[in-house]
């Protein structure tokens, strides 16, 4: 764990393609710590960067679990440790941690499980990646989250009393994301066992079993430049608004390809044109791409399972 500690670390590394069509660009990936390989595209297709889709899939946060000072124990309960994916949710990926503090409780003294990290309940709906970016990507690892069986936050969080629960949200979005992008043809046109094979391969961890269905979400027909319009949701940490989210399309009137600094500038100026001299990381599964980054690319290959771009707005760290 201490080895996944010192490798997983925040937000910073710079990840681009000032060169688009280049054959190859090494950055160091904090997704998962390891040296990405990224290979420019050369026709704008998913299958070209295979190993991006890979490394994003299998990125990993080391987390320490410890039980809520005020719940009620049978004995000392030990904290427990994890390798969370970036690309699951923490509800889908707990089970054993649930199964750990419950053997030191009373089955009286346990209702709903719940997360938070220094006081912010931990949305379940959000990937586990987009939480700790959010909240946790300019602090020492591994992730310190506190375990609560009680004092469910109703105004907070939402009440997820099965797996299904965590489904049907996941489905829900990728049928979103193909209404953007194909006005929802090609999710219609799939078989109900080729989204079961897509919830499936995510709550397995099986890349094959869910890239087999999900690259045909990330086709465009021949002769289109992109997507429709770019699935995406922007989070900022110092935002009342849970998140922004508008039509996009990955190119502009003029034929040239957006890039995610044009997303930013359109969306939220105030993270490129700060007055008061603050500046901001944009954060995507834990590295912040050059924004001269085409969108078509991104959304490609760094969306999460759910086909959403989750960004992060973060204030840059002074350190």
């Amino acid at each position: 764990l201490r080895a996944h500690a010192e490798l997983a670390v925040g937000p910073g590394a710079a990840v681009g393609f000032p060169g688009w069509k280049q054959s190859l660009l090494h950055t160091r990936s904090l997704v998962q710590g390891s040296v990405w390989s990224l290979c420019a595209a050369t026709s704008g297709r998913m299958t070209d960067d295979k190993d991006v889709l890979r490394d994003v899939w299998f990125g990993r946060i080391p987390a320490c679990f410890t039980l809520y000072q005020d719940e009620l124990t049978e004995r000392e309960a030990e904290p427990y440790y994890l390798l969370l994916p970036r690309i699951s949710y923490l509800m889908l990926v707990t089970d054993k941690v649930k199964k750990h503090f419950q053997k030191v409780m009373r089955p009286e003294d346990v209702s709903e499980i719940w997360f938070d990290y220094e006081g912010t309940p931990l949305k379940w709906h959000y990937p586990v990646g987009l939480l700790f970016d959010l909240h946790a990507s300019n602090t020492g690892l591994p992730w310190n989250i506190t375990v609560h069986f009680k004092n469910f936050p109703e105004r907070d969080l939402l009440h997820c009393p099965s797996k299904d629960v965590i489904e049907a949200h996941f489905m829900s979005c990728v049928k979103e994301a193909d209404a953007l992008k194909h006005k929802g043809q090609v999710i219609n046109e799939m078989q109900k066992k080729d989204h079961k094979q897509l919830w499936m391969g995510l709550q397995n961890d099986k890349f094959e079993q869910f890239w087999a269905i999900n690259r045909k979400l990330m086709e465009y027909p021949a002769g289109e430049d992109g997507f429709r319009y770019i699935p995406f949701r922007i989070y900022q940490a110092t935002s009342e608004r849970p998140f922004v989210q508008k039509l996009f399309r990955p190119v502009a009137v003029d034929g040239q390809p957006h890039t995610l600094g044009d997303l930013i500038k359109e969306v939220c100026p105030s993270a490129v044109a700060c007055e008061d001299g603050e500046k901001f990381q944009v954060v995507i599964h834990g590295i912040e791409p050059m924004l001269e980054t085409p969108m078509q690319w991104l959304s490609e290959h760094l969306s999460y399972p759910d086909n959403f771009l989750h960004i992060s707005i973060l204030p840059q760290s002074t350190d």
